[in-house]
């Protein structure tokens, strides 16, 4: 679509964030962060990709609406994110305590926007965005827009096509050949197929409203549920109403500089196994989702450390690290890292061994430590010797977490 419509497209869009998750699913790691503030690739966070998106497309007037543990995630948007925008720009961190009108924590997907519907009505942009806080992708937002323009829609849901035998896992849009929704279903066990293919559209939580109808639709279904939620209420009573709903098919989406490999990428970390799968995928030879694309970049707050190093070269005791990421302010020091992530500001001590693991920031490893398979929290300390992931019965008795599929993660 031409430059001047998704540049105007954007002007007069504001987004609004889900950011309050606990991620449960995600426990432990999630103990003592929201879900979104959770580091994914070392040095980001997982809402570094949603807001690189909109930054990226354009959209610079931005609400993130926190909850859970909210004081870390608001300060990290404050002191990074508030810092790049310009005049009448904001990224701006908005909790269920800081709302005058309602003391209560949001109920539902819908019910945190009606929180805040001062907001929307004391705003001038035409449309307003809904996004998640918590899923990792490369999306332009602004071509979602536009395509909403094009509908006329009151409503623009981001779709993905799935394979059926994976759609009871969503919930599925019922479209006709122009994507317009005829039906809204949660996890269906018999899935309607998108005309003419053998996939699925599921919807992936994104939403592009024209204002003056989610002002009229948040008021309407508030009044029926404390729990409004847009994909179980919202769009089925817009879809009752004859509201004009549509899907956005992300297979579509045009992102300067990618590859083709990267076409369609879109992760739900929301379990240990899903999350870390995603981390995997960024070391991989030809990445799913290349963070190397500066015509696209993933931003974050980037910290005063010095560079990575490796200490020692000598037989046995050589420091280096193979397929790996290492962030800034870390020290191998005549160990081996072998596809793994380690985070800001670790130290690997001599005669020491990670393969297939996550170290978050702050990690300090012995000498003689074997680690395989692993997600080891911040500030952690493993002693001489430590080995983790080789007997997931001693891992336990360790009190350490281990997933079915053999992820440990120790906190």
């Amino acid at each position: 679509m031409h430059t001047a419509v998704l540049s105007n497209a954007a002007r007069h869009t504001i987004a609004m964030v889900l950011a309050g998750g606990k991620g449960e699913r995600l426990h432990p790691i999630t103990l003592n962060r929201p879900k979104p503030f959770v580091p994914f690739g070392g040095k980001y966070k997982i809402i570094d990709f949603v807001l690189s998106n909109l930054f990226n497309s354009g959209l610079k007037k931005v609400y993130i609406l926190t909850q859970y543990r909210a004081y870390a995630l608001n300060k990290y948007i404050k002191d990074s994110w508030s810092k790049w925008v310009g005049l009448g720009e904001f990224y701006d961190t908005i909790s269920p305590e800081t709302n005058n009108e309602c003391e209560e924590w949001f109920k539902g997907t819908a019910d945190a926007i009606f929180q805040f519907m001062r907001i929307l009505e004391s705003t001038d942009a035409d449309y307003v965005t809904i996004l998640g806080g918590d899923h990792i992708y490369k999306m332009d937002i602004s071509q979602m827009i536009a395509n909403h323009i094009l509908n006329k829609a009151d409503v623009t849901l981001a779709a993905l096509e799935v394979p059926r035998e994976d759609a009871q896992r969503f919930g599925i849009c019922t479209v006709d050949e122009a994507f317009r929704v005829q039906a809204f279903t949660e996890k269906p066990r018999d899935p309607a197929t998108i005309p003419h293919r053998t996939t699925c559209f599921a919807s992936m939580g994104n939403y592009v409203f024209t204002t003056g109808k989610l002002i009229e639709v948040l008021k309407k279904g508030r009044r029926r549920h404390a729990d409004l939620d847009f994909g179980q209420h919202v769009i089925p009573m817009m879809l009752e109403d004859g509201d004009r709903v549509f899907t956005y098919n992300f297979i579509e989406n045009e992102i300067p500089g990618a590859g083709p490999v990267e076409k369609g990428y879109w992760k739900d970390v929301g379990t240990i196994d899903s999350y870390y799968d995603a981390n995997m995928d960024l070391i991989n030879i030809v990445p799913q989702l290349n963070l190397y694309n500066y015509r696209w970049p993933i931003i974050t707050s980037q910290g005063n450390f010095p560079p990575a190093t490796t200490v020692f070269d000598e037989d046995g005791r050589r420091g280096q690290s193979l397929n790996s990421f290492v962030c800034g302010g870390c020290i191998i020091s005549g160990s081996t890292v072998r596809r793994s992530i380690i985070g800001p500001c670790c130290r690997v001590n001599s005669y020491s061994l990670i393969e297939d693991s996550i170290l978050f920031d702050h990690v300090e490893i012995g000498r003689h430590v074997q680690i395989k398979r692993a997600i080891i929290n911040e500030n952690i300390t493993l002693p001489d010797g430590a080995q983790i992931g080789y007997d997931h019965e001693a891992d336990r008795k360790q009190g350490y977490m281990v997933t079915p599929s053999g992820i440990v993660v120790v906190t």
